[in-house]
């Protein structure tokens, strides 16, 4: 093993992990914050309206950011949970049990945000679609994972079995990404696309891809600080937990 792996290694203890994590909460804050404002303003006073949409489209802004990070959560979930069964690491299983709120946010976000923008392009603000659906399922899979792991009181036993349980999620990431090539929906298909390129306005996209960088950076910052407590709650009978100046006063 290299010297370099092993320096990176080293931040699978939590006390190394721990301060790392107290450096970074506030660049990403910051980061966050001014994406955040910078993406909402263009969104709503910056890109032209929809010819087809009208100014409803808007919304877009939100919801496709938020529909991207719910599953790129989950994969970085599935990412920590392989990990920590691999390695047997104690920082992998907290960071997965700090991203789940986060991406169940995201993902109630996504669904909200789809119904606002199918009420007056659908006529209604539910149908049983294919990302739909999809979707709603990846949500149920957030909040299953949250219940487990709250119902096992052994922290190190619950990181292992739900692992499991989101490594078996992870299906359903393609089953969402491809459901409007694979199925009859209503759902339109992807405006962005690797292949082919974008088809909106190259204003609409920046705002677009603003406004997803900034809901990446606000995801680290909020996974990073909570992380930071489920370190603290777990190993609160520790040494160095102990000697840590905010713990001391």
């Amino acid at each position: 093993m290299s010297s370099k792996t092993f320096n990176w290694f080293k931040f699978s203890s939590p006390a190394t992990f721990y301060p790392l994590a107290g450096k970074l909460v506030p660049w990403f804050s910051v980061i966050a914050v001014i994406l955040i404002v910078v993406g909402l303003y263009m969104g709503f006073f910056v890109a032209p309206t929809d010819y087809k949409q009208g100014e409803g489209y808007r919304i877009i802004f939100v919801h496709v950011p938020a529909s991207w990070m719910s599953m790129f959560i989950y994969l970085v979930m599935a990412f920590w949970a392989i990990l920590g069964l691999v390695f047997n690491t104690r920082v992998s299983g907290m960071m997965v049990q700090a991203l789940a709120p986060t991406g169940a946010m995201f993902t109630f976000l996504a669904l909200w945000t789809g119904a606002f923008w199918g009420k007056p392009m659908w006529g209604t603000w539910w149908v049983w679609d294919a990302r739909l659906t999809s979707e709603l399922i990846l949500f149920f899979l957030y909040i299953g994972y949250i219940a487990l792991h709250s119902s096992i009181d052994d922290n190190r036993r619950a990181d292992r079995a739900t692992a499991i349980l989101i490594l078996v999620g992870v299906v359903n990431i393609p089953i969402i990404y491809y459901s409007v090539k694979w199925w009859n929906t209503l759902h339109q298909g992807a405006s962005v696309s690797v292949k082919s390129g974008s088809s909106m306005a190259s204003i609409m996209l920046i705002t677009m891809l603003i406004m997803a960088l900034a809901f990446w950076a606000y995801s680290i910052a909020i996974a990073l600080a909570r992380v930071r407590s489920i370190i603290l709650e777990r190993e609160r009978d520790t040494t160095w937990v102990s000697a840590l100046p905010e713990i001391k006063r």
